[in-house]
């Protein structure tokens, strides 16, 4: 028979045993089934922002044609004027990706009225401002699965702390990939180029129809990110 000491140990070898496999489970399994659920339903919600080209701002927005999205805010020190950049050498370089539509999606609206983000795209053609009120902008904001913050400093003034990616979507409005910012241009330019190209690499998400799958995606819904 087994001392107190002896089971005390076996027990906690068994713990720890099931501990691990079922981090295992969750890093292999459910975490993965998450994330797609995630990409599944990326950019689907109830929120209506105003766009600089006059129409409103709703997922129904990116049906019809392939588009971009990207969450930024005008007085972004480096990483929006830095993928606005892109955004027109992408324009120029990819055949096919001059008439892509890209949405800029303010983080700040405080800041960020429609003049003033009609001002920070309009040299870029087919970019489109978008804004609208804190409600509405932190309903997007929970609908694309991207990261915003306030930043304030000492003497008042503030930044804004978030995402730095671009989304891109079919012209069903299906998320298909992104271009994270600082990614080598031959990389993002592909990524790109498939997008326009009608996706031949068959990149994307796609609704689970598995039990683990649907109930990662009804989590999704209730809790987010």
């Amino acid at each position: 028979m087994f001392r107190s000491g002896e089971r005390f140990a076996l027990f906690m070898t068994g713990l720890a045993l099931v501990m691990t496999l079922g981090m295992v489970v969750y890093d292999k399994v459910v975490l993965p089934k998450y994330r797609a659920a995630q990409a599944a339903v990326m950019g689907q919600g109830e929120y209506v922002l105003q766009a600089t080209d006059g129409q409103d701002f709703t997922y129904d927005s990116l049906k019809g044609s392939p588009s971009a999205v990207f969450f930024g805010f005008t007085h972004c020190p480096e990483v929006c004027p830095t993928t606005m950049g892109d955004l027109a050498t992408w324009k120029e370089d990819i055949p096919g990706a001059t008439d892509l539509r890209v949405y800029f999606v303010t983080v700040d609206p405080a800041r960020d009225r429609l003049d003033q983000l009609r001002d920070y795209v309009s040299w870029i053609p087919g970019v489109i401002g978008v804004t609208g009120t804190q409600t509405e902008i932190d309903k997007a904001i929970k609908a694309y699965n991207v990261y915003a913050k306030k930043v304030v400093f000492d003497d008042g003034s503030y930044t804004m702390d978030h995402s730095a990616f671009v989304m891109l979507f079919d012209e069903n409005g299906r998320y298909v990939d992104s271009v994270v910012y600082g990614e080598p241009l031959e990389v993002a330019e592909a990524r790109i180029k498939n997008l326009v190209d009608g996706n031949p690499l068959g990149r994307g998400a796609v609704l689970p129809n598995d039990l683990l799958g649907i109930l990662c995606l009804e989590a999704v819904k209730i809790f987010g990110a």
